[in-house]
């Protein structure tokens, strides 16, 4: 064999050895592609339903809350703030014309919630049930029901089958700029008897044992 054949002889060796090399490595790099996918589409489900619920929630999230919301929101702080016995941002909730039912103004309610939360202590709200008597974009009249105890542990108030006192406010709300607040309350102890069917259906979840 000439100088020449035997030249282009090993040219063609390590061509095909370099096209089979090229073949070898595009034949895994399909396979991994392959196996991926495949991976990909037995995951996919999940993904789609873990997006559907981050966009369900992202756009839920995105919308103005209702009136509605804002002032079960507003009973939910006023409960809260009532529970940390925080008298001032308390009165905040109130419109500064604010009069209850025996004509106590905001200075008044201080004076009453002072002695109250030097009477009780340990003080637990459940909000058990609100009905909405009357809403419109500036003013509302609700009706809400409360379970109040004090003194304790309220897992002790369990045990002894003891839910306190339930009670019965009948509020009315001003909107002004765009915020909820209390213009005027009253109440009265309904006793369990006097419950409303909602209201006593929350608090028998609550308070299992005292029925």
């Amino acid at each position: 064999m000439s100088t020449h054949r035997y030249g282009v002889h090993k040219i063609d060796v390590i061509l095909s050895g370099a096209k089979n090399l090229a073949f070898l490595r595009a034949r895994r790099c399909f396979v991994a592609l392959k196996m991926n996918l495949q991976k990909l589409n037995r995951l996919s489900p999940y993904v789609a339903f873990a997006v559907s619920i981050f966009l369900a929630f992202f756009l839920s999230s995105c919308q103005p809350k209702s009136d509605k919301d804002l002032i079960l929101e507003l009973m939910e702080k006023a409960v809260k703030l009532a529970e940390k016995r925080d008298i001032d941002n308390l009165l905040v909730k109130l419109t500064d014309d604010y009069s209850d039912f025996e004509g106590r103004d905001k200075s008044k309610t201080r004076e009453l919630l002072v002695q109250y939360f030097e009477q009780y202590k340990g003080i637990v709200i459940h909000i058990l049930s609100t009905r909405f008597d009357e809403l419109d974009s500036w003013g509302a009249t609700i009706q809400t029901e409360m379970a109040v105890s004090s003194g304790g542990a309220e897992v002790l108030r369990k045990l002894i089958r003891f839910a306190g006192e339930t009670y019965r406010f009948k509020i009315q709300l001003q909107k002004t700029n765009r915020q909820w607040q209390v213009r005027s309350a009253g109440w009265h102890d309904v006793g369990l008897e006097g419950l409303f069917p909602e209201s006593l259906s929350v608090l028998q979840k609550l308070f299992p044992k005292i029925f």
